[in-house]
């Protein structure tokens, strides 16, 4: 017998505008995305989240924000 897994990751961009602030690393504009993720097992959805993502647009980093 044989079973098949199949298992997805599906991210989509929402939006993107640009941040306050600059990049620490180059001195570029921050830029900041809506990030819809999506998790299917078998065609089936399991878990659907909207993120926010930072990014410098010259250096193209990920930032991440401390509070």
């Amino acid at each position: 017998m044989c079973l098949v897994c199949l298992c997805d990751e599906e991210e989509i961009e929402l939006g993107r505008q640009q941040a306050p602030g600059s990049c620490p690393y180059c001195g570029g504009k921050v830029q900041m995305l809506d990030v819809e993720r999506k998790w299917m097992f078998c065609f089936v959805p399991l878990c659907f989240k909207i993120k926010r993502k930072y990014l410098c647009s010259s250096c193209d980093r990920r930032l991440v924000l401390y509070h």
